[in-house]
């Protein structure tokens, strides 16, 4: 019960923090969606898409090892010696994406790319920051610099969109100074000193977990085709304009997003902390409370945004029908919810590769789906495809996290997982070939 408490006490005060960036958002995206044309709408949208792809490499490669390991660290040399190797690890994976984004960009039609690219950069290497000082229990040092990064991007932004009549570029480039003022506001808060190193110890501590890191990458490659297949499909078969519609309406369920990240970063390392002391079943308790809250609430807030769809007017969404999206849109993200416990639960257990096949399952049915949906029906019915990606990686991600707790509870009466029963027939196969 105290457990309970001390969570629902943590996530009140990070679920400010993320309020407050998901409502910038929100009011940025919806400024724009009035203001730009389909394609630079479009451009806008595929550039937010390529942020959410950062994350999750600045996630999977950085802060979720940081995450578990520093919760994990009973010692404050243990936690500052993995915050410099993941630290360094996460501004080079920053630079990459910021790189990656530009280029990406340009050859979409964006004549300047590198404004999105230093957005791009920026955005994830402050979310790395969060995480971490997530992990060193300085919620309220987050959350005041959230607070900055919003007044910061707020003020900025709206001089741009004030100023500009073409803004999209600006725009980039407003967001990119807010994303640095807040992760200034973070060092100065608390009163650290940004330490990166490429010294042999460094990389020695970081690669020795090579194995589970290889691992979260191809994990999150796959997440992010899984999850990122429908503007990939849309954009790069039907272009950016017809993309527009489709991310005009999913923009409203990002607070979903954002609400489930905070969650991830609130309940990771308690729950790494539970695991390391072989206290199992409070953690599938856990989850599975946690789930059903989560699930309800985006089932909730999708049924509040069906009533907010039709009074949204703009160009960008081209007469397309907008209470079908909103309804393939609640398929997609209510499914997302439900499997960020059994997600977690995985990741603590360092299941990395599992992570990564379920995902990747899901990204071949999403893949697939997508593809036959927009060779044959309208660019918004291609979500349905998406939306049974999603509940393909809901289905696997609980089955194998039930799996695997149940072979910890039960050491003596360890059964195969589908997965494993799989490959163990493979193996068997291949020696009697031989």
């Amino acid at each position: 019960m105290t457990f309970s408490i001390h969570l629902v006490r943590r996530l009140v005060l990070m679920i400010g923090g993320e309020a407050m960036q998901s409502g910038f958002h929100f009011a940025l995206n919806i400024a724009l969606l009035h203001m730009l044309s389909a394609q630079g709408y479009g451009l806008f949208a595929i550039a937010m898409v390529m942020g959410g792809v950062g994350l999750s490499y600045i996630r999977s490669l950085t802060a979720v090892p940081a995450s578990i390991w520093m919760g994990k660290s009973t010692n404050r040399a243990g936690v500052d010696a993995y915050d410099v190797a993941f630290g360094t690890a996460a501004l080079v994976v920053a630079l990459l994406m910021a790189v990656g984004t530009a280029i990406v960009m340009r050859l979409l039609g964006d004549s300047n790319g590198i404004a999105a690219g230093c957005f791009v950069g920026a955005w994830s290497l402050r979310s790395y920051m969060r995480t971490a000082f997530f992990a060193r229990r300085q919620q309220v040092i987050v959350s005041i610099s959230d607070a900055t990064f919003t007044i910061a991007g707020t003020v900025m932004a709206g001089l741009v969109i004030w100023s500009t009549q073409d803004p999209l570029q600006t725009v980039f480039y407003a967001l990119a100074a807010a994303n640095v003022v807040g992760i200034v506001a973070l060092v100065r808060l608390a009163r650290r000193r940004l330490r990166i190193s490429f010294r042999m110890p460094t990389r020695r501590r970081y690669t020795k977990l090579r194995r589970q890191l290889c691992w979260s990458a191809f994990s999150a490659t796959t997440t992010n085709i899984q999850g990122q297949c429908l503007a990939l499909l849309v954009a790069g078969i039907a272009g950016p304009a017809a993309y527009a519609p489709l991310a005009a309406v999913l923009v409203l369920f990002a607070p979903l997003r954002i609400i489930s990240l905070a969650f991830v970063n609130m309940t990771q390392p308690e729950l790494a902390k539970l695991m390391s002391k072989n206290e199992t079943g409070r953690v599938w308790v856990q989850a599975k409370i946690w789930s059903v809250v989560m699930g309800l609430g985006g089932l909730a807030y999708g049924c509040a945004i069906l009533f907010v769809l039709p009074m949204i007017k703009s160009q960008a969404l081209q007469d397309a029908s907008v209470w079908l999206i909103g309804l393939f849109a609640i398929a997609n993200f209510v499914p997302i919810m439900l499997y960020i416990m059994p997600r977690i639960v995985l990741e603590i257990m360092g299941d990395f590769r599992i992570v990564a096949f379920t995902t990747m399952g899901g990204a071949v049915v999403g893949l697939a789906l997508i593809a036959i949906l927009l060779a044959i029906a309208s660019p918004p019915w291609s979500l349905l495809g998406s939306a049974f990606s999603e509940i393909f990686v809901l289905a696997a991600s609980w089955y194998f996290a039930r799996h695997r707790i149940w072979n910890i509870e039960h050491p003596d009466k360890q059964r195969d997982s589908l997965f494993g029963s799989w490959r163990r027939r493979a193996v068997t196969f291949a020696a009697a070939k031989r």
